[in-house]
């Protein structure tokens, strides 16, 4: 007995594999993605230990940075003061410790501050055409040429304690431009693809067109554009306190670094001034780090050619030898020679 042909191809075609279920797990590990090259982790481990060092500031260091010692000035380091003292027996690890708190306060206020305005301005000049499109272009171009440190000093002239966040304001209102241009050039680039001209077909509203369709596919560049605008942050802040323009009641590196300089520390008291320094560049080696794992995932050549080293570099392979290394089987070689000692 045949079965008919309809019966005997259901039979014999497999069935589909069942979709997999997106978990809130999967949805995470995906957003995520990239930040899993070994430098961005590197990078995210660096600037989650300044957090730490930051947020448990009073749990970590052993003195108030603020007390004075008359009869321990000028100490080098010792296991009383881990990183000696100033020129009024202050100890310097604490006045490190508290610092990193003022940095990093400053430094995520203003990248949020200018990421966002950056957001808002680069994606709808990039979206929208005509006039309005050239007028939010055209403001990015004045505030891409405004000096940010002699609007900082005009500011700070005006108070005479200028507040943290009013800080971060200014830092933030002169580092919006660049991010805007490049979200601006990428939403250009994508508002002729085929998804956003189908959501414009099906009568999907701009800000759904931009928060669901766009947003999601410039968040690499975005992270990108956060991390650089953080570097110049925190760069601007440490260099606006080192030439006081920052009153130095605001405790950061810059401020230990205006002390150090004030009081002719250099170079024989190395450990007032050398650990802020030191500080000031690891910060901008994790950022780095971390802006160099977003650049290869956003570039296809460049994440297949670290995927590529990477498994060289696990099969033992040199991946900077100029001829790709070949490596045969022993139990294929000593089969290929069994043939000839054969027939000898």
């Amino acid at each position: 007995m045949t079965l008919p042909q309809t019966a005997y191809i259901q039979a014999v075609t497999p069935e589909p594999p069942a979709p997999k279920k997106t978990t809130f797990w999967s949805q995470l590990k995906a957003s995520l993605a990239m930040f899993s090259n070994p430098k961005s982790a590197a990078g995210l481990i660096i600037l989650g230990v300044f957090v730490l060092v930051a947020i448990f500031a009073p749990l970590i260091a052993p003195y108030d940075p603020e007390a004075q010692n008359l009869k321990e000035t000028l100490q080098p380091p010792s296991f009383t003061h881990l990183l000696g003292t100033t020129h009024i027996g202050q100890d310097v690890f604490s006045q490190l410790v508290y610092g990193t708190r003022g940095v990093l306060v400053v430094g995520f206020l203003a990248t949020i501050m200018a990421t966002v305005v950056a957001i808002v301005v680069g994606v709808t000049a990039g979206y929208l055409r005509g006039w309005k499109s050239e007028s939010l272009s055209a403001l990015s171009n004045v505030f891409l040429v405004i000096p940010g440190l002699p609007l900082m000093i005009i500011v700070a002239s005006q108070f005479q304690d200028p507040p943290l966040p009013l800080i971060a304001a200014v830092l933030g209102l002169t580092g919006w431009a660049w991010g805007a241009r490049v979200l601006r050039a990428q939403t250009m680039s994508l508002r002729n693809r085929d998804f956003i001209q189908a959501a414009r077909a099906n009568g999907e509203p701009l800000h759904r067109v931009i928060l669901v369709e766009m947003l999601p596919n410039l968040l690499a560049i975005i992270a990108s554009s956060f991390v650089g605008t953080m570097t110049a942050a925190v760069l601007g802040l440490t260099t606006l306190a080192f030439i006081g323009v920052i009153p130095v009641s605001n405790l950061n590196w810059g401020t230990i670094l205006f002390w150090a300089q004030q009081n002719n520390a250099f170079p024989d008291y190395w450990w007032w001034y050398v650990p802020a320094g030191l500080c000031i560049a690891l910060l901008g080696v994790s950022l780095a780090l971390i802006n160099f794992g977003i650049d290869e995932y956003v570039n296809p050549r460049l994440r297949s050619a670290g995927e590529r080293a990477r498994a060289m570099k696990r099969k033992g392979m040199n991946v900077n030898a100029a001829v790709t290394q070949v490596r045969t089987n022993s139990t294929t070689a000593s089969a290929a020679a069994t043939p000839e000692s054969n027939t000898a």
